[in-house]
């Protein structure tokens, strides 16, 4: 199985978190996220751990929300002792609906509404990461009305190509995120953040991408990091007391993707920039990193009903399905692999190659295209593993499908932590 918290039962169901999958589908109904408490919890710990050990007490690790939010998250990662990042209003309001501190909050994007801001200043939100000019203007302002001077970062972009799926790449000198270093703005950025006069800046930012398996583009982003400092320190007399690497280690989706190590990978990271910083001169920044996918994503399951079981002779077979891209659009967006399987008949082999189809009018709502299939039959339950990142987070109503339902397993035990939508949930705001 592609993560130790998936196995089969000695009735052939397959098991998630060691619920069977088949009686929870007939229970909730389908489409279905599952969530496995512990293997979050887990992940919160290796995280904090490994963070810690390498970086020290003063690192905060962070979560980054657009992973996976919800309300019941944001107790879990409270409990946990992490802070996250958020990237919208939405995403704030709903960690301080459960009382996340407001404090351990560092508020991302790279065009935050005038609404946005203004609410997070008063709820005394710990740092925005300032993505352009003219939010540094502004919330100078807000601020300054406020009789309050505000932490943040400055969002920069170091340059970097983590050679990941082009979409999520985001560290590249023409990223609509940030500043570039590279043609001089991040330094008139930096310039102009010590000029106002109701900002406290604390230090920098960057963020390279997704799905990255080793230390490299890390590192790389880090150098050109402190190359910047230093200038910043040698013209300017200022030195960054935080510097935010982000996050964007990879995870496991297929038997072809890599293992990655939290902690090799943090070790590596942590040798090469204590050799970086020497070589520089600096004194040393408190080092920040915010994962999302890695501590979510193996920690969810999707759930489907097989409809139908199509066969275009001499073409294509298709297993269509009672969800698709309306609650996982990562196939339609960047062709991402995922590993399926017939949760009826978990100890059945893959036999012939298939194409996993959604319900949505949309010839491009498939799952997946031509890959090796256990056999399936109508009322089947094909399970979608590693879907905790970006599939509930990147839900729609397309075709005007509710949204599913989401299940949390904890210790034997089930719970509702997400209700299913309803028609009338999806018109109750329509005059």
């Amino acid at each position: 199985m592609i993560h130790n918290n998936i196995s089969v039962l000695d009735n052939g169901h397959l098991a998630f978190a060691d619920a069977d999958v088949v009686e929870l589908a007939k229970k909730y109904g389908t489409p279905l996220y599952l969530i496995d408490e512990n293997k979050i919890r887990e992940n919160c710990r290796k995280y904090k751990s490994t963070v810690e050990k390498y970086f020290g007490s003063e690192s905060l690790p962070l979560y980054a929300s657009k992973a996976l939010c919800y309300k019941d998250i944001y107790r879990i990662i409270n409990s946990e002792g992490l802070g996250i990042d958020v990237v919208s209003g939405g995403e704030l309001y709903t960690a301080l609906s459960v009382g996340f501190p407001a404090e351990k909050v560092y508020f991302h994007g790279n065009n935050k509404t005038e609404f946005e801001i203004t609410y997070a200043l008063d709820n005394n939100i710990g740092c925005f990461v300032v993505d352009n000019f003219d939010e540094l203007y502004f919330l100078n302002d807000e601020a300054a009305k406020r009789g309050v001077v505000q932490n943040i970062l400055l969002r920069l972009s170091p340059g970097i190509d983590p050679h990941t799926h082009r979409a999520v790449v985001t560290g590249n000198v023409d990223s609509k995120f940030g500043l570039p270093i590279e043609t001089g703005q991040a330094f008139e950025f930096v310039s102009a953040a010590l000029n106002c006069k109701n900002i406290n800046l604390e230090g920098i930012h960057c963020h390279i991408g997704s799905q990255i398996f080793d230390k490299y583009p890390f590192t790389d982003a880090a150098k050109n990091m402190l190359d910047f400092a230093l200038l910043v320190k040698n013209e300017l007399g200022y030195s960054f007391k935080k510097i935010n690497l982000g996050g964007g280690i990879g995870v496991r989706y297929v038997e072809s993707d890599s293992k990655s190590d939290i902690d090799e990978i943090m070790c590596e990271i942590k040798n090469e920039l204590d050799e970086l910083v020497s070589e520089r001169g600096l004194d040393k920044p408190i080092f920040l990193f915010e994962m999302g996918r890695y501590i979510a994503a193996n920690a969810g399951m999707t759930l489907y009903t097989v409809g139908s079981v199509k066969e275009i002779k001499g073409y294509k077979k298709y297993v269509c399905i009672d969800g698709g891209m309306c609650d996982n659009p990562r196939f339609a967006l960047y062709q991402s692999k995922y590993t399926f399987y017939n949760a009826s008949n978990a100890n059945s082999e893959p036999e012939e190659l298939g194409t996993i189809a959604g319900r949505c009018c949309e010839s491009g709502d498939v799952l997946s295209d031509e890959i090796k299939l256990q056999n399936f039959s109508r009322g089947d339950i094909l399970a979608v593993a590693v879907t905790g990142a970006y599939n509930y987070a990147m839900s729609s109503n397309y075709n005007r499908v509710p949204k599913p339902a989401m299940v949390s397993i904890s210790n034997g035990n089930e719970r509702l932590v997400v209700k299913r939508q309803t028609y009338e949930d999806i018109i109750a705001n329509e005059i």
